[in-house]
């Protein structure tokens, strides 16, 4: 499949994505893997087995289908995994494999399918900009501490969205790579471990790993990672078979549970980069994205810790306003779709302000319960 110069926007949103991902992602990795007392071997072997099954799941299903697929591991899946106490790696390992097991269990079945088909579409657009104006809110919290580097950023990507929209997002990255080498606000950037080599740790499976890791990581996992997922896609217009790519994210998962991936799901915020017009103006061309983001998701795996230090010397601020620049336009999409039903404006704005909120009950994240009471919100509406 021949790539054009056209194509180019696709694979910097695939890129942008794997910068944001990685960045806003991996020292929760690091700290889920050493709460189980992983070695640093086998830390970088997590790092392998995330990387390669993210990356591989984002081609095959975004290849096969013929549309942007991205995935990822599950970040409130770490932040519960390095919460966690009392568990063996091997016991950890073994819930990871339960959690594998359930989540393709809930794909092939249809289950997961059924219950979002009965999502409506405002609820869903409601949910993705909530998740999404999350990110955006964090990129303009930290502006202040870099304003000269993010508003030349914010010009950049204004003057470009009105003279050359298809490199919008491309030409403010590499601004923002410029300018902050150029003004010393990158860190240094050296190499250490090298290439990771997968660990294998044999599974052990008790009682305290399954109710204590296994059922939260599945539950977190469905209802902050895969919803928000699906809510991104069917917002963008992307209609895939989603039982199969639900449960091949789950066969991943537990194939490649004993080398240190707990759990593989949809992406959200950073599927989002890779489905819009910032992406390709052709949206059959918009899976490109995603394949270049899994190509670099298995480059980060291969090489393992190495890249950590690469990633840590980027300014935070110019990776958020980064994301939420590309995001803008997934922002105002579902915020657009959320709101265009009158009678269905209540349940929506509810969806948003509790999913934006980021509240956690019961070890559940934002999205769950936003969707719950966006839901009894309309069911006492219809009433």
């Amino acid at each position: 499949m021949p790539l054009s110069r056209q194509d180019l926007p696709a694979l910097v949103a695939g890129f942008v994505a794997v910068l944001v991902g990685f960045t806003s992602s991996v020292a929760l990795v690091f700290q889920a893997a050493q709460a189980l007392g992983a070695t640093s071997a086998q830390t970088a072997s997590w790092i392998w087995a995330l990387g390669l099954g993210t990356g591989l799941t984002s081609i095959a299903l975004s290849w096969a289908t013929r549309q942007p697929v991205l995935t990822a591991w599950s970040t409130p899946g770490s932040a519960l995994i390095a919460a966690s106490a009392g568990l063996s790696l091997a016991e950890g390992v073994g819930a990871f494999v339960v959690c594998g097991a359930l989540i393709a269990v809930a794909g092939f079945s249809g289950l997961f399918e059924r219950l979002m088909n009965r999502i409506p579409a405002s609820i869903a657009a409601s949910l993705l900009a909530g998740v999404l104006a999350r990110f955006g809110l964090d990129a303009v919290t930290a502006a202040p501490a870099a304003l000269p580097l993010v508003g030349a950023m914010l010009l950049a990507y204004l003057a470009g969205r009105r003279w050359w929209p298809r490199y919008a997002v491309p030409g403010v990255l590499v601004l923002g790579l410029v300018l902050a080498a150029s003004w010393g606000q990158i860190g240094p950037m050296t190499l250490k471990g090298g290439w990771a080599s997968p660990e294998w740790v044999s599974p052990r499976f008790s009682l305290q790993g399954l109710v204590g890791l296994a059922l939260p990581l599945f539950v977190v996992t469905m209802a902050s990672q895969n919803l928000p997922g699906v809510a991104a896609q069917r917002a963008a217009g992307v209609r895939v078979p989603l039982s199969p790519v639900i449960g091949a994210t789950g066969v991943v998962t537990l194939v490649l549970a004993p080398f240190g991936a707990f759990a593989i799901n949809l992406a959200a915020i950073t599927a989002a980069i890779c489905m819009g017009r910032e992406a390709h103006e052709d949206p059959a061309r918009r899976w490109l994205a995603p394949v270049a983001a899994g190509l670099f998701y298995i480059l980060l795996g291969l090489a393992g810790g190495a890249v950590v230090t690469l990633f840590a010397a980027l300014p935070k601020a110019l990776v958020l306003a980064v994301a939420a620049l590309a995001l803008l336009g997934a922002i105002g999409n579902g915020l657009a779709a959320g709101m265009k039903e009158e009678g269905e404006r209540d349940a929506a704005v509810l969806t948003f302000l509790i999913t934006l909120s980021g509240v956690q009950i019961a070890g559940i994240g934002a999205p769950f319960w936003a969707v719950l009471v966006g839901l009894l919100a309309l069911a006492l509406r219809r009433t």
